[in-house]
């Protein structure tokens, strides 16, 4: 058996960098000791640790330390959508090699990916970005040219036919899907149910006017700007990152997502937009539906209508939150500030809704 050194910060119990090596040693991975773990932070749930072995730099992700009821069967999923995508253009992290078996490691799946050279905007802008409208623009357009690649791949010719479930019937799914999760929420002590104004007329109108004449594709399902990686030397997305929700649906869910994250410079929800919300000169919601079209054969007729699907969605993923920190088992202050982007995402819905 290797014996790491195991890093002070990191809880053996999180990440045991002993099972971690022989489990490296047995898949035919890099060998000698484990160097130079970092965290990587961005503010995602999940757990990803940057280290060398070998002469190698590799990114460890695992769920949680405090495993929800899907917390495994998410990393699985995602790491079989990684290894499918590495057959493709579409600029993701690339795949290793994945644990899909949590009794190796303290009960939990993980996988190793090659760190990303790249950075997260939004966390930080460097100077080229930070100082270059034009290139802030240009960021905007690689990120919507990647979904319309992302949505172009034949799912099943890369291996993910059996990836979703009933594609067909998606968009027929959603509303009662997400208003069931919202149901759920009451479980949480303490919580006294949504305070979500328009969210039965935004209900509404998303049945009573959704699309018939689209084919299923694959989704990442959080596409936003938090959730992407750019180059150093440029616009260019590096990789869309954290595909937990991805699944096979309409691609076209994506592209509103982004439409209804996309910073304005002057609303509440340029929070999710990060650091890169506050330097301006960015790309039109107009120039990245119309660069989407152009890299794309899918019908934009009603894009407006994924808008407010995208809205909907997620503002009921982050009211989840909300209800969590009623019951303790998240900080106050951040449920208390996703309620009020839930109130800012209705309130976009609802603008879009007539």
């Amino acid at each position: 058996m290797s014996t790491q050194q195991q890093p002070a910060d990191v809880d053996r119990e999180l990440v045991d960098f002993d099972i971690v090596a022989d489990w490296m040693d047995q898949q035919g991975l890099a060998t000698g000791p484990i160097e130079n773990v970092a965290p990587i932070g961005g503010g995602t749930q999940n757990v990803l640790l940057r280290f060398a072995r070998g002469g190698e730099e590799f990114v460890l992700r695992r769920p949680p330390k405090y495993l929800r009821p899907n917390s495994n069967e998410v990393l699985r999923r995602e790491a079989i959508l990684l290894a499918a995508l590495a057959q493709t253009d579409v600029p993701t992290p690339t795949l290793v090699a994945a644990c899909p078996d949590e009794s190796v490691m303290n009960g939990a799946v993980f996988y190793l990916m090659r760190p990303i050279e790249g950075f997260n905007p939004g966390v930080e802008m460097p100077p080229l970005h930070a100082g270059d409208a034009g290139v802030r623009h240009d960021m905007g357009l690689s990120a919507a040219k990647a979904l319309a690649d992302l949505g172009s791949v034949d799912y099943v010719a890369v291996g993910l036919g059996d990836y979703g479930n009933k594609p067909e019937t998606f968009l027929e799914r959603q509303v009662s899907r997400w208003l069931g999760e919202l149901e759920t929420y009451s479980r949480n002590e303490g919580y006294p149910g949504p305070d979500i104004p328009g969210i039965d007329h935004v209900a509404d109108w998303l049945e009573r006017n959704r699309p018939t004449n689209w084919s299923p594709g694959i989704l990442h399902g959080d596409c936003h700007m938090s959730n992407t990686m750019f180059r150093y030397d440029g616009p260019e997305l590096a990789a869309y990152v954290d595909w937990e929700m991805s699944t096979i649906g309409d691609p076209l869910l994506d592209l509103g997502w982004l439409l209804a994250t996309w910073p304005d410079g002057k609303s509440a929800l340029d929070g999710l937009a990060g650091a890169y919300a506050a330097y301006g000169g960015f790309a039109t919601p107009q120039e990245l539906i119309a660069h989407y079209a152009a890299n794309s054969d899918r019908d934009l007729s009603a894009i407006e209508w994924y808008q407010v699907l995208a809205c909907f969605k997620l503002g009921i993923v982050l009211e989840g939150t909300h209800a969590r920190a009623f019951a303790g088992k998240a900080p106050k202050e951040v449920g208390d500030r996703l309620h009020e982007l839930t109130l800012g995402l209705f309130e976009r819905a609802r603008s879009l809704a007539v």
